[in-house]
């Protein structure tokens, strides 16, 4: 089996944080406080979101939100490549 690079996937998973990050700013502003809520009510099976949906977020508080995504989600991906890449070495090597 090969093995992942490490740097790779974390760029893959914090760029796809990323980008998932955007498009709940897109959402939002395109459907507004009633579809988002709709929409995230659905997303979560039910939970109700009403009371903790944020319309109003300052550009600063988004824009430090996409690079703590980006961030989080490199660091997952790069701990599953070398979690991954420990698990397979212990397979390959002779006993």
């Amino acid at each position: 089996m090969k093995t992942l690079n490490i740097k790779k996937m974390g760029l893959a998973v914090g760029a796809t944080g990323a980008v998932l990050y955007i498009g709940c700013i897109i959402l939002m502003v395109s459907v507004g406080r009633e579809g988002a809520i709709f929409f995230f009510n659905s997303l979560l099976h039910g939970l109700d979101v009403e009371p903790i949906i944020r319309m109003s977020v300052p550009p600063l508080d988004a824009l430090f939100g996409i690079i703590q995504t980006f961030i989080l989600g490199w660091l997952v991906g790069a701990l599953i490549a070398a979690i991954y890449n420990v698990g397979i070495e212990k397979k390959d090597q002779p006993e």
